[in-house]
């Protein structure tokens, strides 16, 4: 039986404390700072909901091209009509407003058209990885109590197996070939056979109830349609993080908060991109994710942008071949997927002279990611920070940084309408220079946490800022620079030791393409730092790495352990999981413990 919509639920933030610490000499120090232009405050209430934002910037670039797929496009105008299209189906399916939709695609023009379709009527997003095993995809469909499912074909099998128990009553099935001009063309079906028939890319699957996405569009044209009523304090979406520290839980995003934040880029991105149409955005992140998207589907889309989509950024051999066909101005990436770029030879031979922004977040861009990056374009890559709580930009870097001689590591300045202090261990706030938690406060900010509220009361601290678990820094032009995450931060004999600055560290070896460092536990210093490398140089080996680090770090922050990998665990968009790694060290030390005793 469906939960009750939670578009109106009750704020779960807690109330402003009239007795808390006095403000520190850091609030509003980088206005000073602020692009030509940019506006301390935004307005953020001037459109009354993501669908109305949605309907006046397709109606505006109706005849520009908003999404490329496998060399096949879609303009503003297709996706408005087959958005309108899903949501009508949707509705006359039976689904209310404030039911959640789960939407389980990787980036492919299906996306957008599930995504507004499913904002058109009314219902909670829920966006899931095509990636999840069954395990991770059951718990996120039980958790939001999604009663519909827009799911690719390859992975129809893991959700049969993950349904029992869950909600689901509705569930659209789509191939990658299925929108790929109008109807199922020639193009569509011989790409459909290949992935099913030649690449045997559709595990065998049971699932009788469901119904083909082309068959749910053509009804839905067909069907009459009420136009759902959507409001800024409704819930848009359930963004699902934390997995990879514990369960997964769902940030309540609403449509206020999604908003703010575009309309925060957009303000920040005034006079500096082009506002009517003139940018295309390379998109290799998936869109599923909170940063792409925000900044590629949302952000791109109030300028009017053109989106290259691509569904597997990690064959980067296909992504090439895609690119020969391509030049895009922006693009937005991790430093794991710079990394890979950077290591191809087609892509360091491109013609960079029309690109303008290169945008990173997700995780820490390494200096010689960064240099390598400058060299090969000429162009800077531009840091930002955000975080699924907060929809997700709070900081941004002048998309004109170029101008600086060096990278240096900053994630810019708080975003229009929005506050960010630093937080000491004792709960005070730190001073300009001063290292704190990151804490936030702004109209992109989450409600809290989906029928989590034990969690929501334990990251709204002081007055209600929003604490990010980011260990950060500002200086005295309001910039911040970020140190390293609170709970990976590695104390060794009492002492801080970062592991963003031992990777940064050791990414600038030429024998090394990637790194991640953590702390294992030690009896007598409390924790030591091992490090994880892929090398670029085969022959490099524990005694140089560990010779580099001793001229470049003090002594307690040089790595005690080394292991060569051949690959490192990421996430969905890049990121290196630590805790992936740390929790191997313990399982390991467990077992050695176990394997002495006995």
């Amino acid at each position: 039986m469906s939960e009750s919509p939670q578009t109106h639920r009750p704020d779960l933030r807690p109330a402003a404390d009239t007795a808390a610490t006095a403000a520190p000499n850091t609030d509003g120090v980088w206005y000073a700072s602020y692009p030509d232009g940019v506006p301390h405050e935004v307005d953020v209430t001037q459109y009354a909901s993501l669908v109305q934002f949605f309907d006046d910037s397709t109606a505006r670039f109706r005849e520009r091209v908003a999404y490329v797929s496998a060399g096949s496009p879609m303009t503003y105008g297709a996706l408005a009509r087959k958005a309108t299209a899903f949501s009508s189906w949707l509705q006359g399916a039976g689904v209310q407003p404030g039911e959640r939709v789960a939407i389980m695609l990787p980036n492919t023009l299906q996306y957008p058209v599930a995504l507004f379709g499913a904002l058109k009527a009314g219902a909670i997003v829920v966006n899931v990885n095509p990636l999840y095993t069954v395990r991770e995809l059951a718990h996120q469909l039980k958790d939001s109590g999604a009663q519909t499912i827009v799911v690719f074909e390859s992975f129809a099998k893991t959700l049969e197996d993950a349904l029992p128990g869950t909600a689901i009553e509705r569930i659209v099935i789509t191939q990658l070939g299925d929108l790929l001009g109008d109807g199922l063309n020639l193009k569509g079906r011989f790409i459909n056979f290949m992935l099913r028939h030649v690449k045997k890319m559709v595990p065998p699957y049971r699932l009788p109830q469901a119904q083909r996405l082309l068959d749910v569009l053509q009804q839905g044209a067909r069907a009459p349609r009420a136009p759902a009523t959507a409001r800024l304090d409704d819930l848009a979406f359930l963004q699902y993080t934390g997995g990879t520290t514990g369960v997964a839980k769902g940030a309540m995003l609403t449509h206020g908060s999604i908003l703010a934040n575009v309309l925060q880029a957009k303000a920040w991105l005034a006079g500096q991109l082009d506002s009517d149409g003139g940018e295309t955005v390379l998109t290799p992140l998936p869109l599923y994710h909170i940063y792409s998207l925000t900044i590629n589907a949302l952000i791109f889309m109030a300028l009017g942008g053109r989106n290259i989509l691509i569904a597997n950024p990690r064959d980067t051999k296909r992504v090439m071949k895609i690119l020969r066909h391509e030049t895009f101005t922006c693009i937005s990436a991790v430093n794991t997927l710079y990394n890979a770029f950077l290591d191809n030879e087609e892509f360091r031979q491109r013609d960079f002279s029309g690109l303008k922004l290169a945008m990173a977040g997700g995780m820490a861009t390494h200096k010689a990611i960064a240099e390598r990056f400058k060299a090969v374009t000429g162009k800077p890559i531009v840091e930002g920070y955000g975080l699924t709580e907060c929809s997700p930009i709070v900081t941004l870097n002048p998309v004109d940084i170029g101008h600086l001689a060096d990278f240096e590591g900053s994630i810019g300045l708080p975003a229009p309408s929005t506050q960010v202090r630093l937080r000491r261990d004792d709960g005070t706030w730190a001073n300009l220079g001063e290292p704190g938690e990151l804490c936030v406060k702004g109209p992109q900010v989450m409600r809290g946490y989906w029928n989590r509220p034990d969690e929501t009361a334990r990251v709204f601290v002081n007055d209600g800022w929003l604490a990010t678990g980011d260990i950060g820094v500002m200086d005295a032009r309001g910039y911040i620079r970020l140190i390293d995450r609170k709970k990976d931060m590695i104390l060794v004999s009492g002492f801080n030791v970062y592991p963003n600055e031992i990777e940064d560290v050791i990414s600038q070896h030429p024998g090394v393409r990637e790194v991640a460092a953590i702390g294992v536990p030690d009896a007598v210093q409390g924790e030591r730092v091992k490090v994880f490398v892929v090398r670029r140089d085969p022959a490099l080996g524990e005694d140089a790495l560990i010779q580099f680090c001793r001229q470049q770090l003090t002594g307690y922050k040089v790595p005690r352990l080394v292991e060569f990998r051949d690959a490192l665990p990421q996430s969905n968009i890049g990121k290196i999981l630590r805790r992936e790694l740390r929790d191997e060290e313990i399982r390991k030390m467990e077992k050695a413990s176990t394997d002495q005793d006995h």
